[in-house]
């Protein structure tokens, strides 16, 4: 079946970094767009970055460009996206998602790692 599973959330401090990885399994990773979404306390979810299916494209929410890198490994089908300079705005639960390239609708979601971000 499919899953995706993320890893590498924790506590850090404002500043630093944290690297999230998304292990994914089910499905023909290199046939998918892949993204981070996240959602913080009592918001909604939001878009944070994607990354096209051949990986020669990238998209960031503006509010973590600059800072968010995404990027994917088709050899271990896995999905990642490097945090530096983190802000506690950045607090949330992080979730990545696969979307066909055939279709603008992620289908398949994890179940998040938090993130938070504090003093």
């Amino acid at each position: 079946q499919v899953q995706l599973v993320e890893s590498g959330g924790g506590l850090v401090q404002p500043g630093g970094s944290l690297r999230l990885s998304c292990a994914t399994s089910g499905f023909t990773f290199s046939d998918y767009r892949m993204a981070w979404f996240r959602q913080a306390p009592g918001k909604e979810r939001e878009f944070v970055a994607a990354i096209t299916w051949i990986g020669d494209g990238t998209h960031y929410a503006d509010s973590v460009k600059g800072r968010f890198t995404i990027s994917r490994d088709d050899i271990k089908n896995t999905l990642n996206l490097q945090m530096n300079s983190l802000k506690p705005e950045d607090t949330a639960v992080y979730y990545c998602a696969a979307a066909p390239v055939t279709s603008y609708n992620y289908n398949y979601w994890g179940q998040g790692t938090q993130v938070t971000v504090s003093s």
